[in-house]
């Protein structure tokens, strides 16, 4: 939605039918961000799409494309995206589809969080932080670790290869690195008093940061992902299911008694090919999602600009 036009959020959120959450994201939303842009994202909760569309049609008639009336606009995604709350709490907690889940692992403005997915989402964070220390060497900047965890969304990402400024991820932990630090401190703080990182400060209010990459700490790392990426990560490293004494296996047994020796490079490239794929499904997804209901000449208008910046940013 054009910044221009909207002052303020609450005045675009009073122009919808109710919400369960909302959010916005994207540079213009930050002041200490120099490369702003003119579009302000939303991505909004609700518990049933169709008939939140359905409302929304008869609000917002030209919030939607000509031929998406015709079917009553259930799929939009246009300026704003509408996700059902059961699926944002699935991909937030459960890392399934990675493509909400790895927005929200970036600073966001939260203005309307009536089932506090907030509070969720620092079990995401948390879980993006130990991802990003996977694929991170011994030692490491702050800034490194947070272009790290920015990046996890962008493996596999389809647009990057020809429709994304190159220097992307740099530009947005630059320009927003306050905003990282307080997302991500507490849980610096939190694995370093568990002794798997230590910090120094290098003078400019930034740490430096040193990681142990043996087996204790990977194994410490990955049981803060994800269940069902966990769950993927230890069967393709030949993880076993847990035996009672009588010899049984015990399919109830709780996955963090499990003593499994995980090799960090294994457990790295795992985590890589898997977030790469998830996210080359979604982001396919969202860009056909996006040409269709934007309609086709504000699409190729919108392909045209984003692709001008890309070839830029790789001269």
């Amino acid at each position: 939605m054009d910044a221009g036009k909207i002052p303020e959020h609450t005045s675009f959120l009073d122009t919808l039918p109710p919400v369960e959450f909302a959010c916005i994201y994207g540079s213009s939303l930050h002041p200490n961000n120099s490369d702003k842009t003119s579009m302000i994202d939303y991505i909004l909760g609700v518990a049933n799409p169709q008939q939140w569309h359905t409302e929304n049609l008869k609000l917002n008639r030209d919030h939607y494309v000509s031929w998406m009336i015709h079917l009553g606009g259930a799929q939009l995604m246009f300026k704003y995206g509408v996700v059902r709350m059961n699926d944002l709490v699935r991909d937030i907690s459960g890392w399934e589809s990675f493509y909400l889940s790895g927005r929200l692992q970036k600073p966001v403005n939260v203005v309307v969080d009536k089932s506090e997915i907030e509070k969720l989402n620092s079990v995401n964070v948390k879980a993006a932080t130990a991802a990003a220390l996977l694929l991170l060497p011994s030692k490491f900047s702050e800034e490194e670790l947070y272009a790290k965890i920015c990046s996890l969304s962008y493996m596999g990402d389809l647009r990057m290869l020809f429709a994304e400024d190159r220097n992307k991820v740099r530009k947005i932990v630059q320009g927003q690195f306050e905003l990282f630090q307080q997302m991500y401190n507490p849980f610096i703080e939190e694995f370093a008093a568990q002794d798997l990182l230590r910090m120094s400060s290098s003078g400019d209010q930034k740490l430096n940061l040193i990681q142990d990459c043996g087996s204790s700490t990977t194994c410490s790392l990955v049981s803060s992902l994800p269940l069902p990426l966990r769950c993927h990560t230890g069967m393709k490293l030949g993880e076993k299911k847990p035996i009672d004494e009588s010899g049984t296996i015990n399919h109830w047994a709780g996955r963090a008694t499990q003593k499994v020796a995980i090799k960090r490079e294994e457990a790295a490239d795992c985590i890589r090919k898997t977030l790469r794929r998830k996210v080359m499904v979604s982001s396919a997804r969202q860009a056909v999602a996006g040409l269709l209901t934007a309609g086709a000449v504000h699409g190729v208008k919108y392909v045209g600009s984003k692709m001008k910046k890309a070839w830029r940013s790789w001269r």
